[in-house]
């Protein structure tokens, strides 16, 4: 037993203290999440009164005036729409992409794929300006197809950088026997390779997922003119301007809540599988 022991390495100090780090940044993200949902269940007097008091009883109404009065539920409706298919555009040409830049040689497969890159480093505020006019000009400004199409545009880049590089990790073997055996190259990534970037494609889409639901500038530019088709972080906006004046702070801490409860939903769903993508394609 002794000598099992002495084989087996000793934790050092900085392995203490990236513990310490950890539950520190643990505390500091969790502590203000569970404030936010317990104080959707308090009154005024008692959000202002003392910070770590329980709320005295379960009120609910708060989340009935969220969900109705603030119309949460129409953002959220809204946030989910355009999500769903924005997260499905981009994981669809963003896997082709990386697909036939990771595994096709041809004149300009460098170039196009450092233009994908490139596009990680430019700051979308930038881009605003020129955005608004370009989908303007098509006609699509305060659609959702419109910002859908920019969501896609935003999220490539970031996606086809992520999935080059775990494309190229998979072996070519597999895309040679199902050339010999007559598959097409459509056939060969959808049948054989996507299935085999499961855990990456999983990743990613997780990713965008998030990004795209807590996005806020893109929607405040793209569809400012029409209140109905807002998504849900210009509702949270406005929602925390009017509850200045109206001193509904629980109405705001309950919107807050259910913008918060799904991606976490998603994120504690899905946990596994992000961890297992992002470590396959390190360790491959």
């Amino acid at each position: 037993m002794a000598s099992r022991d002495m084989g087996r390495p000793r934790p050092g100090v900085l392995s203490g203290l990236s513990h310490v780090a950890l539950a520190v940044w643990a505390l500091l993200i969790i502590a203000p999440l569970l404030w936010t949902f317990l104080a959707s269940f308090k009154n005024n007097t008692e959000i202002f009164g003392d910070p770590l008091q329980l709320p005295g009883a379960l009120r609910l109404d708060s989340w009935g005036r969220a969900w109705g009065k603030a119309h949460i539920g129409q953002y959220m409706l809204n946030t989910v729409v355009v999500v769903f298919f924005g997260t499905a555009g981009t994981m669809l040409f963003g896997s082709m992409a990386a697909y036939v830049l990771a595994r096709y040689r041809f004149v300009g497969n460098k170039l196009i794929y450092y233009f994908f890159v490139a596009g990680l480093a430019f700051p979308v505020f930038l881009a605003l300006g020129p955005l608004f006019f370009v989908v303007k000009q098509f006609g699509l400004l305060n659609s959702h197809v419109g910002l859908v199409l920019v969501y896609i545009a935003y999220s490539l880049p970031f996606t086809v950088f992520f999935l080059a590089a775990f494309f190229r990790t998979l072996p070519e073997t597999v895309a040679e026997a199902a050339k010999i055996d007559g598959a097409s190259h459509t056939r060969t990534f959808f049948q054989i390779m996507v299935p085999m970037a499961r855990p990456g494609l999983i990743s990613i889409t997780i990713f965008n997922v998030l990004g795209q639901w807590n996005q806020y500038l893109l929607p405040l530019v793209l569809l400012a003119g029409d209140p109905d088709k807002w998504v849900l972080t210009q509702g949270i906006a406005k929602i925390s301007t009017l509850a200045g004046y109206e001193a509904d702070w629980p109405g705001l801490f309950a919107a807050l809540s259910m913008t918060i409860l799904p991606v976490m939903i998603i994120y504690i769903i899905f946990q596994r599988q992000i961890q297992s993508g992002l470590s396959s394609g390190a360790l491959k």
